[in-house]
């Protein structure tokens, strides 16, 4: 994927300098963190990237987007596979990378999201390797994922997601894949896409939610596709429910191949590098495409935010406020 903005060495260092006068611990106190946040001033470019970024989402454009030399803290600790939480918190003690994803949010009018049951309410999460979920089917394995939306059988899933390259080893081909939701469409046939409308389809909930959650252990029947042109599916546990017609059985079979067939959109993440993309409006994977080192492949490290898609769209989740911080979703 070719990026749509590369911050000049000037530039970079005109909003690291903004970025490391934001006072407060995200973890800490993330309703400190993000008034100290509206007090800053971003310079004028990255407010226009960021209008950029809105426009071509809401005019079809694109639903992903690639910024390169990215802000990053300038010390980037390991973090322990054991418990990669725990370390983040007593290692890490700077935030520029958090300060800059709630700045991208901010500026593109997507307001943060996060959940109260995962990773202690936080609203920068990271996309690294556990041990205990070696080689399983959740983000926080170090494990290949198929095509997939986030919290695909949670009730409310974040309609964007932003990831920032912290920790990329150089020799360790790992690819972040996208296929948006008009691409899977252009594959479908009308009668195909009427029945993935209807609610003939489950999605179980995943080994982490199941671990962290003792009320996430069923997931309610779904359709596949919803709105104009979203996706709730996680390829190769989304199955039809029992007593479905067989035309559930076809139509699911018919989205598998127009997965195969679908354009796509690839990356290889590097340090410094910003991905964004559409969790609802498209699936993502990620492809181990050649590990030389597989230890040195799980230090790979991602911080990652989840959005919704405008203010209004938060604002309808205001009754799930755990605690009463706007965005943190009570599950």
């Amino acid at each position: 994927m070719q990026p749509i903005y590369e911050l000049t060495p000037a530039e970079h260092d005109e909003i690291l300098h903004v970025l490391k006068a934001v006072p407060g611990n995200p973890y800490l106190d993330y309703p400190g963190f993000a008034r100290a946040l509206d007090q800053v001033t971003a310079p004028a470019f990255f407010r226009e990237v960021c209008t950029g970024i809105r426009k071509e989402r809401e005019s079809g454009v694109s639903d992903a987007h690639m910024l390169r030399n990215c802000p990053i803290d300038e010390h980037i600790p390991e973090l322990s596979g054991e418990d990669p939480l725990g370390d983040k918190y007593a290692k890490k003690q700077t935030f520029v990378g958090e300060a800059f994803l709630a700045l991208l949010a901010k500026l593109s009018g997507t307001p943060l999201m996060c959940y109260g049951s995962r990773n202690n309410g936080d609203f920068f999460t990271d996309v690294v390797a556990n041990t205990r979920y070696r080689g399983q089917k959740t983000g926080y394995s170090d494990s290949e994922l198929p095509f997939h939306n986030d919290r695909t059988a949670h009730w409310a899933r974040a309609d964007f997601i932003s990831l920032l390259g912290m920790r990329c080893p150089d020799d360790e081909v790992i690819y972040t894949t996208f296929v948006s939701g008009r691409a899977l469409l252009a594959h479908l046939s009308p009668q195909v896409e009427e029945v993935l409308r209807k609610p003939y389809f489950h999605t179980p909930f995943d080994v982490y939610s199941r671990n962290t959650n003792s009320r996430q252990r069923e997931s309610e029947d779904h359709p596949i596709l919803e709105n104009e042109r979203s996706i709730r599916y996680l390829d190769t546990t989304t199955t039809v429910t029992d007593g479905a017609p067989t035309e559930a059985k076809d139509a699911l079979i018919a989205l598998k191949d127009a997965l195969v067939m679908a354009d796509k959109k690839r990356h290889r993440m590097r340090v410094g590098d910003l991905l964004v993309f559409a969790n609802q409006d498209g699936l993502h994977s990620r492809d181990l495409i050649e590990i030389i080192d597989r230890d040195r492949a799980a230090t790979r490290w991602l911080l990652k935010t989840y959005a919704f898609r405008d203010s209004a769209t938060a604002d309808r989740y205001a009754a799930h406020w755990k605690d009463g911080v706007p965005g943190r979703i009570d599950d």
